[in-house]
């Protein structure tokens, strides 16, 4: 026979269990209709627009601007989030880039890299899984102050410093730092460019070596990013409303890269990713 006192005990414990799964719902329902009300918001619209169009730009011959769109999304909603939203955008886009370069590849380059890149979209998921959003958020502006410093020097004359005879260990380490920035922030573009631009490839070589690398690993980040959860129907909904507006962009990208003088501009906009990677890593400090 069970004595009341281990009855008692035993009511306790299931009266615990179903509070703490009564709080867990209403926790999981409140976080639900908070990212709701947020991508439902003016303010999530005045910068996903921006950021986009910049997607869309980049794709279109604005090599590089691209990549603010992830730290600036990352002021309005959790970078994980953000993240998730921006990668079918990226895949429509790849779609157009790979058939249009996919006669013209370095097969070395993709053999090496890409193994080794799905190691750091691995590493890149397990950060965002065990970790809590703000140190996904430090991680995010550190990689966004170190992509726009990088971009402008190159833009003032740097030189990447891999040279033409590096051994492929490097190549897979740069494969690895491209697929876990590519995961995190989707920037995964200067460990690729290290080890691909000393090797003196045509210019229709890198465009399309670049553009089925990324787009094989933006399609290797889609496992991830359902283990985490975020491709929820409204995820996926913003992501479709948003899509219209790169391809547009993408176009006229293409038309303006031969109008304007684009020095400028590239300045400008790595200046504000800096900026904007700064103000990423204020708010993942504590208190």
């Amino acid at each position: 026979m069970i004595g009341p006192e281990v009855q008692s005990m035993d009511m306790n414990v299931r009266l615990l269990r179903r509070d703490f799964a009564s709080w867990m719902h209403v926790g999981a329902m409140q976080t639900l209709c908070y990212h709701r009300r947020v991508l439902d918001s003016p303010l999530f619209y005045a910068v996903a627009i921006p950021a986009v169009i910049l997607l869309g730009l980049a794709k279109g011959g604005f090599a590089g601007v691209g990549a603010i769109a992830m730290p600036l999304l990352a002021l309005v909603i959790s970078p994980v989030q953000a993240a998730a939203i921006v990668l079918p955008v990226l895949i429509v886009q790849d779609v157009v880039g790979v058939s249009a370069f996919r006669r013209n590849l370095d097969r070395d380059v993709l053999k090496l890299m890409i193994p080794w890149a799905a190691v750091g979209i691995v590493a890149g998921y397990l950060l965002a899984a065990k970790v809590s959003a703000t140190v996904v958020l430090g991680v995010l502006g550190a990689i966004s102050i170190l992509f726009a410093a990088y971009r402008l020097w190159i833009s003032r004359g740097g030189r990447v410093p891999t040279p033409t005879n590096a051994p492929t260990a490097l190549g897979a380490v740069l494969g690895v730092a491209a697929g876990f920035t590519s995961q995190v922030a989707h920037a995964g573009q200067p460990p690729f460019q290290m080890w691909v631009l000393p090797r003196r490839l045509s210019p229709e070589v890198v465009a399309g070596t670049t553009a089925v690398f990324f787009g094989v690993i933006n399609l290797l980040k889609v496992p991830a990013y359902l283990a985490l959860g975020q491709f929820t129907r409204q995820n996926l909904m913003t992501s479709a409303a948003l899509t219209p507006l790169a391809i547009v962009s993408t176009l006229a990208g293409v038309w303006l890269v031969r109008r304007v003088n684009a020095e400028r501009f590239y300045t400008l906009i790595y200046i504000l990713m800096i900026l904007v990677g700064i103000e990423l890593l204020f708010k993942a400090l504590p208190g």
